[in-house]
Parts: C-alpha cells; sequence; structure tokens
C-alpha cells in the first residue's frame, strides 16, 4: 500500500544507527546492544538506556571467520559481523539473555573484540522455563542485573522506576498486538512487510515515540482503503527473520504474510506482564511465560499448539518455516511442528537460508507452494 501510513517505521528501521546516535546526542543516556529478545528491555529503560537489538546487514562479510566457526548459522556471523566493523560503535554496552549456544558464543566474541564496548553482561536465564523452579532463578538474575546496572550509572533504581518502564513496555506489547489484530481481517488492512517494519523497530527505538506513533497508525486503520488483493494467506515460523525483502517477494507474487512465530514478530511482544507486587517477578515472571524460543520449550512443546492456534486465529492457508541455515534449535523443532500443522490441515514449506544471500531462488519455490495450494482448493 501507498499510504505513507508507516513511513516512520520504514524510515526507523533503515536508519536505526542514526536513530541510535540522535537519541544518543539528545539525551545523553547510554545505547546498550542486545542479543535475543529475551533481554529484560525493562530494567534498561529505567535506568535511563536505550536498548538496542543487534541485527545484521544482510551482506556478505568475511570478519568474523577467526573468532566463530563458519559453519554458525547467518545470523550469529552477520550479528558479530557488525560489532566488528563498527556499525554499533555508539553502543557503550552489550548484554545477552541466555539464547542458544552459538549465539552465546556470538556474544562473548562481540565483548572481547569490538574496541567501542565500555561494559557487558550476560544473564544466564533458566532455559528449561518450565521447571517449578524457572521463575525463581530468573527473579534472581533479574534483581543481580538490577544491582549491576545500579552500579553502573551510580544510582538506584527504584521500584518505582521499574514500574514506570515496565508500563511503558506493556504498552508497546498491547498495541503491537492491537496492530497485528488487523491481519485478521478477510481483507488485511496490514501487510506482512508493514508489520515487520512495526515490530521490528520496537526493538531498537525508544519505546515512548514508539507508542506514540502505534496510536496514530492505530487512529488511522479503521478507515485506510485496502487496494491490494489479499491472495493466500501465509504464516512465517522459525529463525530470526528481519529479511524485508524476501517478505517483500513473497506478498508480490500472490499471498500476504498474516502472522508469525518468530522473535522478530510475535514471540517478542505477545504477552504482557501481569500485576505484581514485586515488580521485578512481574517481569521475570512475564519472560518465563511468552511463547517459546524451541531453546526454552520443553520437556512439553507448549509451542506447537500456540502456533496452531495462531494459524487457525487468523485463518492461515500454508505455513513457510524459514529456518537459518545451520540453526539447531529450530531445526530440530521442525519435524514434529511440521507434521502437527499437517495434521490440522495447513500445509508447510521448508526453506532454509542465509541471509546474506540473493533470496532470488526462493521466488520459485514459494510460486510453486501458492500452485500446489489452488490445485489442492480444487479438488
Amino acid at each position: 500500500m501507498s499510504d505513507g501510513l508507516f513511513d516512520q517505521f520504514k524510515t526507523w528501521y533503515e536508519k536505526r544507527h542514526d536513530y541510535a546516535r540522535d537519541w544518543k546526542a539528545r539525551t545523553g543516556g547510554q545505547v546498550v546492544a542486545t542479543m535475543c529478545t529475551y533481554t529484560a528491555e525493562e530494567l534498561l529503560i529505567a535506568a535511563g538506556m536505550l536498548p538496542v537489538r543487534v541485527l545484521g546487514a544482510h551482506e556478505p562479510q568475511n570478519v568474523t571467520e577467526p573468532h566463530i566457526f563458519g559453519m554458525f548459522c547467518p545470523f550469529c556471523r552477520d550479528s558479530l559481523a557488525q560489532g566488528l566493523l563498527g556499525r554499533f560503535d555508539y553502543a557503550e554496552g552489550v548484554t545477552l539473555t541466555q539464547s542458544c549456544i552459538q549465539y552465546r558464543q556470538t556474544f562473548g566474541s562481540w565483548r572481547q573484540h569490538v574496541p567501542t564496548v565500555k561494559w557487558d553482561y550476560y544473564v544466564p536465564m533458566p532455559n528449561e522455563v518450565q521447571s517449578q523452579h524457572a521463575k525463581k532463578a530468573h527473579y534472581e538474575e533479574l534483581q543481580s542485573f538490577r544491582v549491576f546496572l545500579q552500579t553502573l550509572i551510580g544510582k538506584e533504581i527504584t521500584d518505582d522506576m521499574l514500574r514506570e518502564s515496565l508500563a511503558v513496555v506493556d504498552e508497546n506489547r498491547r498495541l503491537l498486538r492491537e496492530l497485528f489484530d488487523y491481519r485478521k481481517d478477510a481483507n488485511p488492512k496490514v501487510t506482512g512487510v508493514e508489520a515487520v517494519y512495526a515490530s521490528l523497530t520496537a526493538q531498537f527505538i525508544d519505546k515512548r515515540e514508539h507508542n506514540e506513533q502505534l496510536k496514530k497508525v492505530l487512529a488511522a486503520l479503521p478507515k485506510r482503503q485496502v487496494e491490494r488483493k489479499t491472495g493466500a494467506r501465509f504464516m512465517t515460523i522459525g529463525s530470526e527473520n528481519d529479511d524485508i525483502a524476501f517478505m517483500a517477494m513473497v506478498e508480490s507474487v500472490g499471498a500476504t504474510i498474516v502472522i508469525d512465530d518468530q522473535c522478530s514478530g510475535t514471540r517478542y511482544f505477545w504477552n504482557e506482564s501481569k500485576p505484581e507486587t514485586d515488580v521485578i517477578k512481574a517481569i521475570a515472571d512475564r519472560y518465563c511465560d511468552r511463547p517459546a524460543c524451541p531453546t526454552k520449550d520443553y520437556p512439553v512443546h507448549t509451542r506447537y499448539d500456540h502456533v496452531l492456534g495462531l494459524a487457525k486465529d487468523y485463518d492461515v492457508q500454508g505455513a513457510i518455516f524459514l529456518q537459518q541455515k545451520f540453526c539447531d534449535p529450530h531445526e530440530g523443532d521442525y519435524p514434529d511442528l511440521k507434521r502437527h500443522l499437517e495434521a490440522n490441515g495447513i500445509p508447510t514449506l521448508f526453506l532454509e537460508f542465509d541471509i546474506t544471500n540473493p533470496i532470488g531462488p526462493f521466488r520459485i519455490r514459494i510460486e510453486a507452494f501458492l500452485e500446489t495450494l489452488s490445485e489442492e482448493e480444487l479438488f
């Protein structure tokens, strides 16, 4: 659509480094490079910092091989490359909350070899979030993170400061859910490309500014005129994916991406916190309760019914699995989730990709998938 409603999000996405430098100059606050959407942004925001999620540049690089293995996923390597190439030279700190072991090594190399890093912090969040001890353990780790940040900035981070930041982040989650609800329509008022611009920029733009922009968009959406054909309703599932060009290609050949289960989208914002007297408990519990990444989805696979529920709620006609090459967690998750979806009437397509390579060859695969869906409808 060409009404310019999502242009601000697009500009923020394309000029995210410029935004972070400008924010730093305007506020005097610290910018923190965050790795993994399990990072408790609420603590950083309460400390007066801007969390900026590390994303790749989708371009070939040759600087990471001395530091991490070439068989690590392209997202790991591209994320490290952006640090080594100085793209995040405005970030004083870098932090990671435990995700996969390969990304932890990316974080370890970043904090050792990116010269502009002044401090780093690793939060060892439990992987078995279903354990009866997980929430208590994560609570203690976030309390330790809070103490570290207080020492770093030289002042107390009070409960009231944390409640204020939690309210801002929860509002952002709520507004993004409202935005994504418009994708349920028979003729969605929000495309997949527009939705990913909105969800991704929430991960590196000041939440207060992002909330105000979301409110403007949500106020305009009820009167928005849909000019494009919806075509097949697709869902994307899998590894981190902020490849706008890929999503635009899918939506150019007779389809609309109406929902996702990815950390670049719904897994980042889907659930808000629950009321608690202890604000750190509210924050810790929220991250343990959020839609699980495969690294944290055991012994019971809670993801499978959650993903199927999304597919049903958004009237999905086909699911595209987007797996970063060599992504072990999603590779192990894929076979059973594929069977679960197909057993419940959702056809699937598996694409293993490298975010630094051209997406052209996938166009043929998408078109073939669309043709298969059309043939199935005829019979």
